[in-house]
């Protein structure tokens, strides 16, 4: 009825209570890009199968992970530290069983957590599609990567659970300062017209996605990005009602916000050229474990 896909890197500790969350699943698929901790072996003693890539950029990843054998034909995407509570279970499976043909995606309400604070007023972007008909759907950009769907999106009631500070704090600045070296690129190759930024789609795109993506760009061009991010979350949004969850939290986007600007001017001056995207890298699959 409906197939699974985690993806994950070196994930042995959120990766047991995230197919716990999703163990009603017959078809759990673990796309890895080569793990050198236990993740292989805690998806495999899940009864999880295993594909694994050489990692290159996030939507060419999730655009792989989807090109695998599924036994259903729609597909719930996370990642390791997300959970699936019972409720949303229920309302996937009713989904899944009702929509017609023209619907071809779910978008999902998700709450992060900093430590056991749910960051209901500090998060950003609460609506996420995580549930696709195989065939009808691809990602876009590099990193903090766009869903394309080739026809309706369907918005659910539910929820679903994100730990993005599980790991902690070292671990988020670590991946953060990733992201905000590829973000810091896709400035660089915006500004230079590599990629295609439109005005009138950051008001007006029919589609939730392209706009939040020529929202973005757009919020690249803005001046003191960084003390505008604080600003945003801590007091627009009122993340001072998330107390010191709420505080920390917008310290650490404008932390992060700060990095790429500071990356973007180092590439500008540098006088840097779009890099070549890697070529497509081979697939490894795991025997499947027995069930």
């Amino acid at each position: 009825m409906l197939s699974v896909v985690i993806l994950t890197k070196n994930e042995e500790a959120d990766l047991p209570a995230c197919l716990a969350s999703v163990s009603w699943s017959t078809d759990v698929i673990v796309f890895d890009s080569f793990s050198t901790d236990r993740t292989i072996d805690i998806a495999k003693s899940a009864g999880a199968r295993v594909y694994q890539r050489v990692f290159d950029d996030y939507a060419t990843q999730r655009n792989a992970s989807l090109a695998v054998s599924f036994e259903h034909p729609w597909v719930l995407i996370l990642d390791a530290d997300e959970r699936i509570g019972l409720d949303l279970k229920a309302e996937l499976f009713a989904f899944v069983d009702s929509a017609g043909p023209e619907c071809v995606a779910g978008r999902i309400r998700r709450r992060d957590f900093l430590g056991q604070t749910w960051l209901r007023h500090s998060q950003l972007s609460p609506y996420f599609v995580r549930v696709v008909r195989l065939g009808s759907v691809h990602y876009e950009r590099a990193v903090n990567e766009i869903l394309i769907a080739d026809g309706e999106i369907h918005e659910l009631e539910g929820y679903f659970d994100h730990y993005p500070f599980s790991k902690g704090i070292a671990h988020w600045v670590a991946k953060h300062n990733v992201y905000s070296s590829m973000e810091a690129r896709l400035v660089v190759d915006s500004r230079r017209g590599l990629v295609p930024f439109s005005i009138g789609k950051v008001f007006l795109a029919d589609d939730f996605n392209e706009r939040r993506f020529h929202q973005k760009e757009l919020f690249y061009r803005l001046p003191c990005r960084p003390v505008i991010k604080f600003l945003l979350i801590y007091l627009v949004r009122r993340g001072f009602l998330d107390g010191t969850a709420g505080f920390t939290y917008a310290l650490l986007q404008s932390f992060y916000e700060y990095l790429i600007v500071l990356k973007t001017r180092e590439l500008l001056g540098a006088g840097s050229s779009s890099a070549a995207r890697p070529p497509s890298q081979q697939l490894v699959i795991e025997p499947p474990p027995e069930r």
